[in-house]
């Protein structure tokens, strides 16, 4: 297993975190995480930028990074 690009990902995720002001930003860059640990991990692209979409967009009211407006 290929574990740079999982790395990576990850860290790009998290210096990301505290930018996304609203839902939509925070699903959009949740797809992106989740589509590039998916293809990190030999997995399903689309099913993982989808879960990785509605993860991002449930953390807006979750008390995670700042509050979306």
């Amino acid at each position: 297993m290929r574990k740079s690009p999982f790395f990576f990902a990850l860290l790009a995720a998290t210096a990301l975190a505290g930018c996304m002001e609203t839902q939509g930003d925070r699903a959009i860059a949740g797809a992106a995480a989740g589509a590039v640990l998916a293809d990190a991990t030999d997995n399903n692209v689309l099913a993982g930028a989808a879960i990785g979409a509605l993860a991002g967009g449930a953390t807006c009211n979750a008390g995670i990074g700042a509050p979306c407006y």
